[in-house]
């Protein structure tokens, strides 16, 4: 009987070696998963690569790992925003190395990975420093930068639902970069909300098949999401936001 699900996050990190290169999915905070990140942060891997397409946000989930020093290098196409200080302090220090992809190609270069791509020419880059050593070619009379796919030894992902198969469903945007990353890891780890029986999920809904999946672990509705609104996260000025309910409340008030 084929059942990927285990106890808990902690079980499901607790083999990710120091010097692992590890895919984090996620937006920003949509679709990040928070509790794989905090169970990796508990569980002390150190000299990681982390693929991402940010560089975390405020001081919680892909941030917090920042924070612990044990992430090497860090690939991604979106450093620095208003709430990027833990990345900024570790990058000026000298403490982390970036290797920044543009998104675009960052997501083409995991997506080639799964699907077994040995490279691709793009025409982002070409002509700046991000094309600089690389091969370039020109193809119908425009310009392009050779790309090699971007693959990982684990890949920490976020979804709605999965049945014991690991059959996946995402939260509308919360799916981003999770079905390309599940491909291109050698190991694919995914938190859900909630576990549901074999055979209930519609497969038109499906999105990540469980052939890409090894190990699921369901945590319950993230707490992050209060009414399945996001209750996290800073303002401009790097205030925390005031939970949703609250923040409704005022707008309804004024």
């Amino acid at each position: 009987m084929i059942d990927k699900t285990l106890a808990d996050a902690a079980a499901a990190v607790a083999d990710i070696p120091d010097g692992a290169t590890v895919m984090i999915g996620g937006f920003g905070r949509a679709g990040q998963p928070v509790e794989l990140i905090d169970a990796l942060i508990a569980h002390g891997a150190s000299d990681l690569t982390i693929i991402n397409n940010n560089a975390g946000n405020g001081d919680t989930g892909l941030a917090a790992l920042l924070a612990t020093g044990g992430v090497r290098r860090i690939v991604c196409s979106f450093p620095r925003q208003s709430d990027s200080w833990v990345f900024d302090g570790l990058y000026r220090d000298g403490k982390i190395e970036l290797e920044l992809v543009p998104q675009g190609n960052l997501a083409e270069r995991i997506r080639a990975a799964g699907a077994g791509i040995g490279a691709f020419f793009s025409p982002t880059g070409f002509g700046t420093q991000l094309a600089e050593g690389k091969e370039t070619r020109e193809i119908e009379g425009r310009d392009y930068v050779l790309e090699y796919p971007i693959r990982a030894d684990f890949a920490l992902i976020s979804a709605l639902k999965a049945d014991r198969w690991g059959n996946l469903v995402y939260r509308k945007t919360a799916r981003n970069f999770g079905p390309i990353m599940a491909s291109a890891a050698t190991t694919t780890i995914v938190q859900v909300d909630e576990m549901v029986p074999l055979g209930s999920l519609d497969p038109e809904t499906i999105i990540t098949p469980g052939i890409f999946v090894d190990r699921v672990v369901a945590v319950g509705e993230r707490r992050w999401l209060e009414g399945g609104a996001f209750i996290g996260g800073v303002t401009v000025e790097g205030e925390p936001l005031a939970p949703a309910s609250e923040r409704s409340t005022k707008e309804a008030a004024a």
